[in-house]
């Protein structure tokens, strides 16, 4: 016989188990929580771009075996190849409508749920509050087709999660909800707020990239190797087909280089909103990025040989999480600062920079004139290279640890060098410094770094 209440008690504890199991699954929402969720599907052009993965594994399979692939085809006859084609249509389209179908996601109160996978399930739970960015990326085809893709970049994530493909107002509407709740604002006004409005600060001419290509030392090197090498293998073999076999492949590689860059930066717009700096740019594939205030890890000025008499420099940036390594592809240096004093708030390019003692040319003979250091209030700058040179700007905010090294050689010679690590994973070095000065730049640059971040702002920056 059962006790009175004990039914009533197993009951409840069922129930609440039950409740718990859900919240878990439901990412913490609870019943209040899953009724307010809604599931989303991608754009319905989706399936057409994803039929292709049966047709990649027989390419795929004939790359890696293209004897055995070659014995089975001469084998077939016309009837069995139409009876394949009819076989392989149908699977490939329905191998992407049912991962088509197979994949959801939603925005719920704290987090960005993806839902995909047709035999093997995969779940993403992105919290809102550690994205970093969020770009739209609109290739050639995804233009023609009227749809965009969504990647976004998460901290402490290598691979960049993405929903490919949505319609290009869907996308622009779900990255502005997501940008603004990554910024702190409530859900129910998030929405609401849309995409801000931005303010362009540069446009980079198309003459002044192509120019700027022109004059990089990657694309001289690539020809002289074009011309050099094929001239020794005539003067050597005296056969053409040698020559015109390496001549070919190294032109080409020249010719590559720059005409992808230049495709890939082509139009490159860069501007200012709430949501941070935006960056439009690309020829084929046009890619909309954001790089957010108060997440860039280390700023670097490059300065080539050819481009210092037009008072050209290229910006370069590393963001935690992110791939995005490029805020300015050529642009005057005064323009460029300006651009990033907005990515820096309160940081000016030191202009004065102390070389290392003289004697640090016994450790490196030629190269230590290009080792410089600056330390101001707010960054911590170092400068390398002779003919290609890159200045590294580090907030005091972002430093993450700091480092003494010293070889033996450099031991002999009093020197050390100071390393400074940031949240991106990159390292800065001010190299060949006397090594009184590098345990005492050990020391102040540690209190720096904690300062720093006391009266750092906060990550979500709306908050």
């Amino acid at each position: 016989m059962t006790a009175p209440g004990h039914g009533d008690g197993t009951d409840a504890k069922d129930a609440a188990h039950a409740d718990a199991v859900d919240a878990v699954l439901d990412g913490g929402q609870g019943a209040e929580g899953r009724a307010a969720v809604v599931e989303r599907r991608l754009h319905p052009v989706t399936p057409f771009r994803r039929a292709w993965a049966p047709v990649a594994v027989l390419v795929g399979w004939a790359a890696h075996d293209p004897n055995g692939a070659q014995e089975q085809l001469t084998k077939l006859t016309d009837t069995m190849l139409l009876l394949g084609l009819a076989v392989l249509v149908p699977v490939a389209g329905l191998y992407g409508f049912l991962s088509w179908w197979f994949t959801h996601f939603a925005v719920t109160e704290s987090e960005l749920r993806i839902r995909t996978g047709l035999l093997f399930r995969r779940t993403a739970h992105i919290r809102l509050e550690r994205v970093q960015a969020v770009d739209v990326s609109r290739p050639l085809l995804a233009r023609v087709a009227g749809v965009a893709k969504l990647r976004i970049d998460v901290v402490g994530a290598d691979k960049k999660d993405e929903l490919a493909f949505l319609g290009e107002q869907e996308a622009r509407a779900l990255r502005a909800e997501l940008l603004a709740r990554a910024a702190g604002f409530a859900p129910e006004t998030a929405r609401e707020v849309g995409e801000a409005p931005a303010h362009e600060l540069l446009r980079v001419p198309p003459r002044a990239l192509m120019l700027s290509l022109v004059l990089t030392g990657a694309t001289w090197g690539s020809l002289c190797a074009a011309l050099v090498v094929p001239t020794v293998l005539w003067l050597t073999t005296h056969n053409v087909w040698t020559v015109l076999a390496t001549a070919l492949p190294l032109f080409g590689a020249a010719g590559a280089r720059s005409a992808g860059r230049f495709v890939a930066e082509f139009d490159w717009k860069v501007g200012e909103s709430p949501d941070g700096l935006r960056i439009d740019h690309g020829l084929l594939d046009r890619t909309h990025e954001t790089v957010p205030p108060g997440r860039v890890q280390t700023v670097r000025i490059v300065e080539p040989l050819l481009w210092r008499r037009l008072g050209w420099v290229r910006v370069e940036l590393d963001v935690a999480g992110s791939a995005n390594s490029v805020l300015i592809p050529v642009a005057p240096r005064a323009v460029a600062e300006s651009v990033i004093a907005r990515v820096l708030p309160g940081v000016t390019v030191p202009q004065a920079l102390s070389r290392p003692p003289g004697r640090a040319r016994w450790c490196v003979p030629v190269w230590w004139r290009g080792h410089r250091l600056a330390v101001t209030d707010t960054v911590f700058a170092t400068r390398h290279g002779l003919l290609r040179r890159r200045l590294s700007l580090v907030p005091h905010a972002k430093v993450q640890s700091v480092r003494l090294s010293q070889g033996p050689w450099q031991r002999l010679w009093r020197l050390a060098d100071v390393h400074v690590d940031t949240g991106a994973g990159k390292t800065v070095t001010a190299r060949q410094r006397d090594a009184r000065e590098a345990v005492r730049l050990l020391y102040d640059q540690a209190e720096r770094s904690r300062t720093g971040r006391r009266d750092a702002r906060p990550d979500r920056w709306m908050t």
